[in-house]
């Protein structure tokens, strides 16, 4: 079953027919809304979620994980990115991976803005959660399975809406 809207809030769904894309024409989001400053343009297909993303130079998000493994390949700038209690510095060709669930952080040096590209399964959205957050908000990331379960009590909804303004007119 296809998805009609993102997961990830702000994100550009691909369409049907819809085969390119610029980075630089898409809505920019929060790469991690509440712990994290990068921002850039994201694109979802069924599958997969990419993004560009942009840090600001000197700061680094919060520590977070996701549901969803994730790579992260740098484009320009120094990476600063921290995983398993090691800082790793990773420059330009530079790749990264993060395995599902594992608990990490990343940003830019202070000598600059670094800009990366990143890829994810979508299996959920862009955002992951911040470490040491409740159930409540592990459980709020959009996924497949919560996507598709919500689009038939939207229709419902839209239905009675409109039903109910059918038999208003009449009136």
């Amino acid at each position: 079953m296809k998805r009609e809207a993102a997961l990830t809030p702000g994100a550009k769904k691909a369409g049907r027919g819809e085969y390119v894309f610029d980075f630089n024409r898409l809505d920019q989001i929060m790469g991690g809304p509440g712990y994290s400053p990068v921002f850039g343009g994201c694109v979802e297909g069924e599958r997969m979620i990419v993004a560009r993303m942009r840090a600001p130079a000197g700061k680094m998000g919060d520590p977070h994980s996701h549901p969803n493994e994730q790579w992260i390949y740098v484009l320009e700038g120094e990476f600063e990115f921290r995983i398993d209690g090691q800082m790793h510095r990773v420059g330009p060709g530079g790749l990264i991976f993060v395995p599902a669930g594992k608990i990490h952080q990343g940003g830019a040096s202070a000598a600059g803005d670094a800009v990366f590209f990143t890829c994810k399964d979508a299996s959920h959205g862009l955002h992951g959660v911040k470490a040491g957050a409740g159930r409540a908000a592990r459980t709020a990331a959009p996924t497949r399975t919560r996507a598709r379960r919500a689009a038939p009590a939207r229709r419902r909804s839209a239905g009675r809406r409109s039903a109910g303004r059918r038999v208003a007119r009449r009136a």
